[in-house]
């Protein structure tokens, strides 16, 4: 009897009993649900702005100006022998496709419990559209890097090496572990509100104790620590060492970042299969 009652639905939503429990090919079938968000977040950037997309340039040239300026010039703060434009450069739109990507999935129950509480539909295809979304705008913010990697190497600046094939690699690495790290934030503050206000002031914290304005190779011995256990730090300096030929890297480095996103994928699995059975009554 239970069959055939079951047989007059074509979809049949059951609460997930394990603690794990991911549907791969259901997000897959909301696909076009997933475009339709990055879509939305897409516009949301550029709404009610008169240069629109061309702040994905502007902002980061204003920010490498900024560091150039007062890091370079004023502080005299080393560069590892790469030109200062393009050390800059590629520190930030990295840090960029971190932080974007770590804001928008840590705030995931928060600023969707208004869609949740009415429609059905996998929760992850929300954080998914903000690391797709962003991805977008990381590799337009590439194109920028790349005009002055061009320039730099036709004049014989830079030498570049085999690691630059990496690229996809580091895109994944630096997405994972700010999905991983975002959405066990998300979880926590769905009951701890107060988590909220250490999030900007914890992302600066950790861009500081990231090498984006500084080469690791600078660091004091007695503080080196500090970076090596900060899984962002490998994926910068592999990008830079990538596109450069200076700098430092280091595949052991490198491999930690790997074992640390598969590790905090496992927990933001765990939590967020657990949060959102109940995260409706909490918020």
């Amino acid at each position: 009897m239970k069959n055939e009652n079951e047989k007059k639905w074509s979809t049949i939503i059951r609460p997930k009993t394990q603690l794990i429990d991911i549907n791969l090919y259901e997000i897959w079938e909301y696909k076009d649900l997933v475009m339709i968000f990055v879509r939305r977040d897409i516009v949301s950037m550029n709404k009610q702005t008169v240069l629109g997309p061309l702040w994905f340039f502007l902002g980061p040239l204003f920010t490498v100006f900024t560091y150039v300026l007062v890091f370079s010039e004023i502080a005299n703060i080393s560069t590892d022998n790469i030109p200062a434009p393009l050390f800059y450069l590629g520190g930030t739109i990295l840090w960029n496709y971190f932080s974007a990507c770590f804001n928008g999935t840590s705030s995931t129950f928060l600023t969707n419990a208004s869609i949740f509480g009415k429609v059905y539909f996998p929760r992850l295809v929300v954080p998914i559209s903000l690391i797709i979304s962003n991805l977008i705008k990381f590799f337009i913010q590439l194109l920028l890097f790349l005009l002055f990697w061009s320039y730099y190497y036709l004049n014989g600046l830079i030498k570049p090496n085999s690691l630059i094939l990496s690229l996809p690699l580091l895109i994944l690495l630096m997405g994972g572990i700010a999905l991983g790290i975002g959405i066990l934030i998300s979880a926590l503050t769905t009951k701890y509100r107060d988590l909220t206000y250490f999030i900007s002031f914890g992302i600066t914290l950790l861009m500081y104790a990231t090498p984006v304005i500084y080469p690791m190779d600078s660091i004091p011995n007695k503080f080196r620590w500090l970076l090596e256990i900060n899984p962002i730090a490998p994926i910068i300096e592999t990008f830079r060492f990538g596109f450069t030929g200076s700098g430092s890297f280091s595949y052991i480095s490198l491999l930690y970042s790997f074992i640390f996103m598969v590790i905090i994928l496992f927990f933001f699995f765990f939590f967020f299969n657990k949060t959102e059975k109940t995260f409706m009554d909490t918020v």
